[in-house]
């Protein structure tokens, strides 16, 4: 039976996918035609200067070109039949070029899913259904895609004319060091990377003749560590809430991040901790969290242990 119902998910999924092979060829053709007319328009209004001026700005913005593909075939070991899906697969939509990785990022993510969910209800035959979720949930989301990109240096091969991308990648880079599984939120993803990885899945699979055991044996290894049952981490704000619902606790989150990017933590009524992000508001809420949950024992209580008596209650 469960033989049978894979080979009528992997033939759902083949026909989802050829569906996507419809040519829009012509619709991207516009698009160009439109774009290239628009900038003939507007360097027609530029004087010599301004022109040289705006042509450095947009030299600038290009990432530096890619090394070559075969690269990418050592990294993954999978040689491509056709290097256009790889090329196309490692192009962001700011690049300009008439292929992005759009399409391929959509198949890909679910082809993921798919494997993962195949490969751990066959790992784990007595785990629920919620648990097997948070498993899959753990490794496939963009954190830990971004971690496969930075891991083995696939983004050095993605094509973009986003200036912000190096900081963020570098930032990210820095930050994964002081978790070396997965930070569950607590830092910024630079999800391009995630979108990137996902696109390369998508793009063997439509090479490899859409064979899920052929792209399973390929990123497996590229996935490693494979968050397991018991490495995977509760997030912060389902473990305080799970603790002050156990203790009939009053737990109340203030939400200023509008104003100072502050989450703020009550419980009870009393102050117990705080998270400040500038650039996101679920790491400042996931940081809240976090923060009151190292703080709730010593306001509450100061000697009970209220966070490890309530999740094993």
């Amino acid at each position: 039976m469960e033989a049978q119902a894979y080979k009528e998910q992997e033939e759902a999924l083949l026909i989802q996918t050829l569906a996507l092979q419809i040519d829009n060829k012509e619709e991207l053709s516009h698009k160009q035609e439109k774009e290239d007319t628009n900038n003939n328009d507007h360097k027609e209004k530029l004087s010599p200067k301004q022109e040289k001026e705006d042509t450095t700005t947009i030299n600038n913005n290009i990432s530096p070109p890619p090394p070559p593909l075969y690269e990418v075939e050592e990294i993954l070991g999978y040689e491509f039949k056709n290097k256009q899906l790889l090329e196309e697969a490692l192009t962001h939509t700011t690049y300009g070029a008439e292929n992005d990785y759009e399409r391929l990022e959509y198949v890909g993510d679910a082809v993921l899913n798919l494997l993962m969910a195949r490969e751990q209800f066959v790992s784990y035959p007595n785990l629920k259904p919620g648990i097997l979720t948070q498993l899959r949930s753990k490794n496939v989301d963009s954190e830990k895609l971004a971690r496969v990109a930075i891991n083995h240096g696939l983004d050095r091969y993605l094509r973009h004319k986003k200036p912000q991308l190096g900081e963020q990648i570098e930032a990210f880079t820095k930050a994964i060091e002081d978790y070396p599984i997965h930070s569950n939120g607590h830092i910024h993803v630079p999800k391009d990377l995630a979108d990137m990885v996902e696109s390369t899945i998508g793009a063997l699979f439509i090479d490899c003749d859409s064979s899920l055991e052929i792209v399973w044996k390929v990123f497996r290894k590229l996935l490693e560590p494979i968050i397991e049952p018991n490495t995977v981490e509760k997030h912060p704000v389902s473990e305080l809430q799970e603790v002050c619902q156990k203790k009939k606790l009053n737990l109340q989150f203030v939400d200023l991040w509008e104003k100072s990017m502050n989450i703020d933590v009550f419980i009870n009524e009393k102050f117990v901790g705080r998270g400040t992000y500038g650039s996101k508001k679920d790491i400042a809420h996931y940081r809240a969290a976090k923060n009151a949950l190292d703080n709730i024992e010593r306001v509450l209580s100061g000697s009970t242990s209220i966070v490890e008596d309530a999740l094993v209650d």
